[in-house]
This record gives structure tokens, C-alpha cells and sequence, in this order.
């Protein structure tokens, strides 16, 4: 069961929304064609609005109808009604791009859209890319969701990308998405037999697994979320394998707290590793390099490099290749890191993304043999 959105847009001349009377002869139009569609349609509210007037209709089972006008020559014309699963639409996408048609008999029409309709209520198949347009995606199950206490974890079924994480109403990674991991990692271009590395979050367990597949020395996995671990281990097995089946293994360990805490003890005890990997957040979308998250990266960054080998790398992903503004906050972040580092970036189409990603590789920009 859902609710059904349709949404219609078109525009005229300016001059026939201009006034009260005109805005009242179209809606009149409008009006005259959605009844062929909607039974028992009737007026239920009338409003003047700033810049326009708001129309406001019922029909058959509750079926809403808002029309919107505006006096500078757009409309706006949504429907929206309740559906069970095998109910037939009461308006399918066919009909609407009928509807649409039928309405540019009626009234002359500059441009005009009718979009598919938007399935709400029932499991979210609407995620946003970095950029903030709305994708929608072939969601047809939610195997998983639950609240761990620092987040809403969800694994849910994609008819195409197969099980896909997704992490407070975002997307995180799914089964057909090894290319996020082999960028991450650079797989063919590092080499990490016999090395020892840090991952910062990859609660999903596919970083970790990938790597042990290299035959590092030692890889020490700082997640703060069990919940996320568990739910992986179960829904995400082809991605994760047994990986987060315990704890600890003779070339691995999962340390479930705050990364900080781990940093810190390994600062401390003046101990370096070959590479880090930071699978956290992606960059913040914001005007500018401030407010709690980017705190908590220039955190995570300052603190890693004093944990990394004069010739270590910090490996992480950074955000979607349409949000350039985001990447240079974050290079420009970099720039001001003591000791000075030098960087570079790959870029990769992440299926569950859809879209380009991009992924920093970050090193000291000369040797450091400081201890701090």
C-alpha cells in the first residue's frame, strides 16, 4: 500500500493568470478535464494567495487535487490518493501523460510536464545525490531496519543493485558496488602485503574484507556501531564474507568504539602504520569549512597523521564529483594541515550512487620523522 503523488506542470502567457478573473477561466479548464479522470471531483477550497491562487479538490476515496496558479504564467497540478498493492492507480502514469495531453486542447499551453508518480509511505525508494537531486531507486523490500543508538540502520532490496545499506535515510554501499571499494583502496596501484593499516568506520565490513584479501600484516577496524556490523554480517554477506563473524583474527582486529579513543592510545604509544583509510562521513555539503562535522573531519585528519609512517597514506572517499564547491572546502582543509601533505584523486561511477565519486589519496608532502 501507498500513496500516490502525480505531479503535472505547464505554463502559459502571463497575461491570462494576470488577474482574479483569468486565474478563475483557467481553472475552469482544468477543472473541466480532471472530472473525466477523477470521479466525484468537487471544489472544496478556493484561497488567494500572494502571486497567484490555490485551488483545492476532492474525488472518488479521498483523492486530492491541489491547483496552483500562479500569476506569472506557471501551474502546478497535484494529485494524490491512497493505493493498496493490487488496486488498480486511480491516475497511472499513462493516464497522466493522457491528462496532460487533453489539457493542451483545453488551454494553450507554452510547456508542460507530467512526471511518474512518487510512491510515499510505504518503505523509501527516494534518496538524494550529493548534489540534492532526487533519485529514485527499484526498491522493492526493507529486509532490516532498525535504531542503533547513533543512527537509523536499514538494509533494504534493490530489484538491480541487490541488498544496499542505507544509513539515516542515505545511501551507504551495495552488493554491486566493489568499484566504491577497489577506488577506496586503490586495488593494483598500493601495495599492502605485509602492511600495517587503520580503518576508520567500514562497519560494512567490505573494506576490511578486501584488504585481507592483499595480505596485509595486521589491519585494525575502529567501528563505533555494532548494530550496523550485525546487520551487514547477515543481509551483506557477499560483500563482507565471514569478516564480521568476530572480532578478531590472525591478521585483523575489530575494535567497536569511538575511533578516537584508538587513535589517541596508538598517539600515545608512539605507534605508526602504513595506511589509514577513512570510511566515516563523506564531505559536508556547506557554504563553508565550519559547524560539527567538518570539525570531526579536521579532526580525524590531524590526528591520523600522527599515526602514519613518513611514507603512509590516508586513503578516503570524499563526495559526489557534482559538488565541486564541497571537494575544494576540503582541499583547501588539506592545505592547511602541519606537517604539509600533497594529495591526489580517482574517480569512480558507484552504481548505488549513481553518480561519479571522488576519492582522495593523501601523504605526507615530504618525509616526516617527527614523532608528533
Amino acid at each position: 500500500m501507498s500513496v500516490q503523488t502525480l505531479l503535472l506542470d505547464f505554463s502559459i502567457e502571463a497575461a491570462r493568470l494576470g488577474d482574479e478573473s483569468g486565474q478563475k477561466t483557467v481553472f475552469g479548464q482544468i477543472e473541466t478535464v480532471l472530472k473525466e479522470y477523477i470521479p466525484n471531483l468537487i471544489l472544496a477550497a478556493d484561497i488567494k494567495v500572494d502571486g497567484g491562487s490555490l485551488k483545492i479538490m476532492t474525488g472518488k476515496k479521498g483523492t486530492t487535487v491541489s491547483v496552483r496558479l500562479f500569476d506569472r504564467g506557471l501551474v502546478t497540478v497535484n494529485i494524490e490518493y491512497y493505493k493498496e498493492d493490487n488496486e488498480e492507480p486511480l491516475i497511472s502514469f499513462k493516464s497522466a501523460r493522457i491528462l496532460e495531453t487533453q489539457l493542451k486542447k483545453y488551454i494553450t499551453i507554452i510547456k508542460s510536464q507530467a512526471y511518474a508518480p512518487l510512491k510515499r509511505c510505504l518503505f523509501s525508494r527516494y534518496y538524494p545525490t550529493s548534489d540534492e537531486r532526487l533519485l529514485e531507486y527499484d526498491i522493492d523490500d526493507v529486509v532490516f531496519d532498525e535504531q542503533s543508538p547513533f543512527q537509523r540502520v536499514q538494509i533494504v532490496h534493490s530489484k538491480t543493485l541487490g541488498n544496499m545499506l542505507v544509513l539515516d535515510d542515505l545511501q551507504n554501499i551495495s552488493e554491486a558496488d566493489l568499484i566504491y571499494t577497489e577506488t577506496l583502496m586503490q586495488r593494483g596501484k598500493e601495495k599492502y602485503e605485509g602492511k600495517e593499516i587503520v580503518i576508520l568506520g567500514g562497519g560494512d565490513g567490505a573494506l576490511l574484507y578486501e584488504l585481507l584479501k592483499e595480505k596485509p600484516k595486521f589491519v585494525w577496524m575502529l567501528e563505533i556501531d555494532e548494530l550496523v556490523m550485525s546487520a551487514c554480517n547477515k543481509h551483506l554477506r557477499s560483500i563482507c564474507g565471514d569478516v564480521l563473524e568476530q572480532r578478531k583474527g590472525p591478521h585483523y582486529e575489530i575494535i567497536v568504539e569511538d575511533c578516537m579513543l584508538t587513535i589517541n592510545k596508538f598517539i600515545k604509544d608512539k605507534k605508526k602504520v602504513d595506511y589509514i583509510f577513512g570510511d566515516l562521513t563523506d564531505i559536508p555539503i556547506s557554504d563553508s569549512a565550519c559547524g560539527e562535522l567538518w570539525e570531526f573531519m579536521i579532526t580525524i585528519l590531524e590526528s591520523a597523521f600522527k599515526i602514519l609512517k613518513p611514507d603512509g597514506k590516508f586513503m578516503t572517499h570524499g563526495n559526489g564529483a557534482t559538488s565541486p564547491e564541497s571537494l575544494e572546502l576540503y582541499e583547501q582543509e588539506l592545505a592547511k594541515l602541519k606537517p604539509a601533505v600533497k594529495f591526489s584523486k580517482s574517480k569512480a561511477f558507484v552504481p548505488s550512487f549513481l553518480e561519479d565519486w571522488i576519492f582522495y589519496q593523501i601523504a605526507f608532502a615530504k618525509p616526516d620523522y617527527g614523532d608528533a
